[in-house]
This record gives C-alpha cells, structure tokens and sequence, in this order.
C-alpha cells in the first residue's frame, strides 16, 4: 500500500477541495518528505493517476490571493471508499513499512473510535506474534547455523516488535479513555469530547 496514496486523498478531503500546490504544501508542513516518504513530485502522479482512477475529480479553482488559476480536486464517492478503505487496511495490517502506519494515525481520527481501536486491536495480535517469533529465533539463532554476528539482527528485530507491541498497547488505551476526538464526536470548549 502506498502512503502517498493516502494522505494525498487525506489531504485532498480534509479541505474539501485542494489543489496539488495545496496538498504538496500541507504535507511538506507536516514533514511527510521524512516520515512518509512522500516525494513533491509523487503528489503530483498520484493526484493525475487517481484522478484517472475515478477517485478524484477536476474542480475548477479561481487561484489564491489573486495567484493564478490552478486545477483542484476533491473526491468522489469512489475516492471517499478508496481512503476509507486505505486508512483500514493500514491501522489494521502489520505492514512492514513504516510509511503507511504514519500516514494511518495521522488521518485515524476521520474514523469512529470504536472502529479505529477495532483495527488496532486486529493490528496488535499480528504484532504480538511478531514480537514471540523474533524472540523464539533470538533464542534458538545456534540451531540455524548463522555466522555469530547476524544474532544481533533477532535481537534488533525483537527490540523493534516489542517497542511497537508496547506503543501500541498504550495507544489503544489512550483512545478508550477517550483521548483525541474522532469522527463523529463534537468537541467541547475544553477540548474534550461529548458522551
């Protein structure tokens, strides 16, 4: 799954309408070049190939403060299931690359909660697993007969699996005791969410 691909449609639907200098300038704000490994030119492909895909749809845009004319996008009902479907499928798979799980939690709150710990949850079981097999092979790495070295890759790889197991447990904690509004919720002049 491509996490540019999803915070292009995140963004895109976030403002409703937005045009690709607007969606390449909120994800660079957010520094998405370094923890998404989202390319300025990648936006660019990604909202001329969806837009082939039926995903988005050309809008015409008046331009900024008098700046020139420029395209927008905005997303059809299509796009709608599209990141939907994205933002799922990265909240609750345990894909290997960080990319897409950076891109879930940072568009997780356009989900109800129920849903969103539902996901995490799933994602934590292939986790735990994760974290037992890389302890299994750190403690059986002499019956593979590796070069000694390469044990500290069991050991790197079950540091990793912990620490993810770790935040992950924390993170599902904070979103049942109602941490962060998400879809569906109001905020309140607190900023905590109404019951």
């Amino acid at each position: 799954m491509s996490a540019t691909r999803l915070l292009v449609l995140g963004v895109v639907r976030m403002y409703g309408q937005a045009h690709g200098y607007q969606v390449r300038r909120e994800l660079l704000s957010w520094s998405a070049d370094k923890w998404g490994n989202v390319q300025p030119g990648s936006i660019y492909h990604a909202l001329k190939k969806m837009t082939g895909e039926n995903l988005l749809e050309q809008v015409a845009d008046t331009g900024e403060s008098g700046g020139p004319d420029r395209t927008a996008y905005r997303l059809t009902g299509e796009g709608e299931e599209e990141f939907e479907t994205l933002l799922s499928t990265a909240l609750s798979t345990n894909d290997p690359s960080p990319y897409t799980l950076a891109a879930a939690v940072t568009f997780m709150t356009a989900l109800p909660r129920e849903r969103v710990v539902s996901l995490l949850k799933h994602r934590l079981m292939q986790m735990e697993g994760q974290a037992q097999a890389s302890l299994y092979a750190r403690e059986h790495f002499t019956d593979f007969a590796k070069p000694a070295h390469v044990s500290e890759l069991y050991r790197l790889w079950h540091v990793h699996a912990e620490a993810d197991v770790g935040w992950l447990r924390d993170m599902i904690g904070r979103l049942e005791q109602g941490e962060y509004v998400m879809a569906g919720e109001k905020e309140t002049v607190f900023g905590e969410p109404e019951s």
